[in-house]
């Protein structure tokens, strides 16, 4: 039976930044499994959501990174759209939180962006509504005390493909928290 959900304590930075890099991890295989040949890798629509500070592009950078992205990784809070290349991968990376109206998003284009040979995590996809294409993965990052957890949650068989590779990822068993 597909994974539906994964929950995570994430006590520190390097939590976070661990998460990034076994999604990467977890984003490769699956594409792998399902047949993908090279080039012609599957795409992907990650929504990452949280407070302000909560660690949404610490994981999206250590999963960029993880992916072999060399080039900086910062918030594209001001930018809205960073793009960067990873073998054969385009990557997308959104951050929605300065967007006022659906109408300034559609204006992005974002829609056009998605398919195949394409990751796209987009942070603060709330504040899109309709106009942010639909996740295949969901990961929400919370404050918990002085440290933060996430919650991952499958929105279709890709990310359902993801969260199984994440179940197995003995890398992460210091931080689960629910297996669903």
């Amino acid at each position: 039976m597909p994974t539906a959900s994964l929950g995570f304590d994430l006590p520190d930075s390097a939590a976070t930044e661990g998460l990034g890099a076994a999604l990467a991890r977890g984003f490769a295989s699956a594409g792998a499994d399902a047949g993908a040949r090279a080039g012609a890798r599957a795409g992907a629509v990650v929504h990452l959501r949280g407070e302000l500070g909560s660690g949404k592009t610490t994981c999206a950078r250590s999963l960029l990174q993880g992916l072999g992205v060399t080039a900086p990784v910062r918030s594209p809070t001001y930018t809205l759209v960073d793009t960067y290349r990873a073998l054969d991968l385009a990557c997308v990376h959104v951050d929605l939180y300065r967007v006022q109206t659906s109408l300034e998003v559609e204006e992005l284009g974002l829609r056009d962006m998605t398919g195949p040979g394409v990751l796209m995590l987009i942070e603060w996809p709330e504040k899109g509504g309709a106009a942010v294409p639909r996740a295949d993965l969901h990961v929400q990052l919370l404050y918990a005390g002085a440290a933060r957890a996430a919650h991952l949650e499958a929105a279709s068989a890709a990310g359902a493909a993801w969260l199984d590779k994440l179940a197995i990822d003995n890398s992460l068993n210091l931080y689960v928290s629910n297996l669903t």
